[in-house]
């Protein structure tokens, strides 16, 4: 990934001019947006879509209401903000080791399936905005939220489906749109599992799965995907 660069600074304006350094007043508004954002993120994760309220967010954020619409336009606005920062938060699957990458697409499949525990307990608050985006109600909302992962996609899948391809793990004759579209769904449905299953245990009314058990759960998954998209 490469760094973001600063704009170049702007020479300093006279004492007492009463002018302002464009950039400066750009970047206390950036980081404004940024700090409602952030805030916004983490009472949606903890209180939901419909629970989180505009006027706790811009008190917490230090702004107005009125200012948080100004920005964003409206509260399912601001949760697309909330959702594409999260969703942006999250490693691409090439950002794996590089002695993962080196054991293939499907090892780095495993490797990520693998991590999602631990990445819920490190980053629980993005992981929840992305699972109330995955299931909203809206259906502008979430019109919303399929083309941004269509535009960016946020982890890197048409890369990785290159990658398989390329080194001849993954099958040529079909559309890599197509796969992209079954590795972004299957993967999304069986992390989704798994933070849900993490962040409400008993959800699927079972108890907490060993370490044994939970790694025969992944393999299974891994096998599937690859019957489907793997050369045979």
């Amino acid at each position: 990934m490469s760094e973001k660069r600063n704009p170049p600074r702007s020479p300093p304006a006279p004492r007492g001019s009463g002018h302002r350094s464009p950039q400066r007043a750009v970047a206390r508004q950036e980081a404004k947006v940024e700090r409602i954002v952030e805030v916004a993120m983490e009472r949606f994760a903890v209180a939901g879509y419909e629970g989180a309220r505009v006027e706790t967010i811009a008190e917490r954020a230090g702004v107005s209401k009125g200012a948080i619409f100004g920005y964003f336009g409206s509260k399912a606005g601001l949760f697309l903000a909330a959702y594409e920062a999260a969703a942006r938060s999250f490693s691409a699957y090439l950002d794996a080791p590089p002695e993962v990458l080196e054991a293939g697409f499907f090892a780095t499949v495993t490797y990520w399936l693998e991590r999602t525990t631990r990445l819920v307990q490190d980053s629980w608050i993005p992981y929840r905005v992305t699972l109330l985006g995955s299931y909203c109600s809206d259906l502008h909302l979430r019109r919303e939220i399929t083309q941004f992962q269509l535009r960016e996609d946020p982890p890197g899948t048409r890369a990785f489906v290159r990658f398989g391809i390329e080194r001849g793990e993954v099958r040529r004759d079909i559309d890599p749109k197509m796969i992209v579209s079954l590795v972004d769904w299957l993967m999304d449905r069986c992390q989704d599992a798994i933070v849900a299953e993490e962040l409400d245990p008993g959800l699927f009314g079972a108890n907490a799965q060993s370490p044994e058990d939970r790694h025969e759960r992944y393999m299974q998954f891994v096998e599937l995907l690859r019957s489907a998209i793997g050369v045979r």
